[in-house]
């Protein structure tokens, strides 16, 4: 009952303070550019996913226990979301992005939400803390640490790249945070040690939150009403990482939900490193761009990824371990075959 009404208090808070910045984007002129992508709508407010961190902030003040972890939460989604407002604003560097990413994956590295273990996501568990310094009697794990910090940076560059095409980066996001609630109530159900039970409850409030804001937003999205920016991207990337974090080492479950966009960022990444271009600067060659190349209409990629999303999850969580590296391999070279495909019939279409 508790979860029911903070699920349709943080819908309520959410679709009011859409509405609500809706408004005041446009009366501000607090718009996207929408020649600057071929596209010929009217400008629509842009950066609005800085409400996402408001809905959030009211909603976990609200029914959520607060503790040191949810204080790091807020402190550090508002400096995110900051900074990403900004950069919607003003086009912040890179480098000063990567920096910010660095500093929260460091410091969330050395307190303790950090990744002590991995399981894996084809089972069994990876233990990371075998090696550590002492500095002023602390202790600090090194290899948590190192993980830490481009665990952060991985997620935040991964989901910001899914933006793209209309509801893309917000449906992927919900399937993630719905999967994490699921997976977190079947846990709730067969374990009952208190301090298991606590942290679960935790997760489960953290990740209703929000499903509630995505299920509103989407709506939105959907229509072209508004488009959620860097703030609305980096902000799910945040979260999507620290669940994982704080759900005791769930990180190869995110992976295997966020899987065809974590291979596929791999994918660019290479690409741009032997091109010697950075490879957190922004372009036209992700999977969504590479789906369209083929002639696939945005509707038809959005169904088609989020499908395979649903897939990869079920493998992790259901099938034996030859049934899980079977469906990993088939989203490899799905990735790859895709970006075959898409480069020749780029050079067809070129010669024409």
């Amino acid at each position: 009952m508790i979860l029911l009404s903070l699920f349709i208090f943080t819908g309520f808070i959410a679709y009011f303070l859409l509405r609500i910045s809706l408004f005041l984007f446009q009366k501000y002129n607090i718009l996207d550019n929408p020649k600057k992508y071929g596209k010929k709508r009217e400008p629509i407010p842009y950066g609005v996913g800085v409400v996402f961190f408001g809905v959030f902030f009211i909603s976990s003040l609200f029914f959520v226990e607060l503790d040191h972890k949810l204080l790091l939460i807020w402190l550090f989604w508002g400096l995110v979301t900051l900074v990403s407002f900004l950069d919607d604003r003003f086009n912040v560097s890179p480098k000063y992005r990567l920096i910010m990413q660095i500093i929260i994956g460091a410091v969330i590295g050395l307190t303790s939400i950090k990744i002590g273990y991995i399981s894996g996501i084809f089972g069994g568990i990876i233990e990371l803390e075998n090696i550590f310094v002492t500095f002023l009697h602390f202790q600090i794990f090194l290899v948590p640490l190192l993980f830490t910090i481009l665990w952060y940076v991985f997620i935040f560059n991964a989901l910001n790249w899914t933006d793209g095409i209309k509801g893309n980066t917000s449906c992927i996001s919900l399937t993630c945070f719905m999967i994490i609630f699921l997976l977190w109530v079947r846990l709730y159900l067969t374990d009952n040690y208190a301090w298991w039970v606590e942290n679960a409850i935790f997760i489960m409030q953290l990740s209703l939150i929000l499903v509630a804001i995505l299920a509103i937003y989407i709506y939105f999205d959907m229509h072209e009403k508004v488009l959620m920016g860097d703030a609305g991207t980096m902000f799910l990337g945040f979260m999507l990482a620290t669940l994982a974090i704080i759900s005791w080492g769930k990180v190869a479950t995110v992976l295997a939900v966020f899987g065809i966009y974590a291979v596929d960022a791999l994918y660019v990444v290479v690409r741009r490193i032997l091109a010697w271009k950075n490879p957190l600067k922004g372009d036209f060659t992700h999977l969504h761009h590479r789906l369209l190349d083929i002639w696939l209409s945005e509707k038809q990629v959005l169904i088609l990824v989020v499908s395979l999303s649903f897939i990869f999850w079920f493998a992790a969580l259901f099938l034996e371990t030859l049934g899980k590296i079977v469906v990993f391999w088939i989203i490899v070279c799905f990735v790859l075959g895709l970006s075959y495909i898409g480069e020749h019939i780029k050079k067809i279409t070129f010669r024409k």
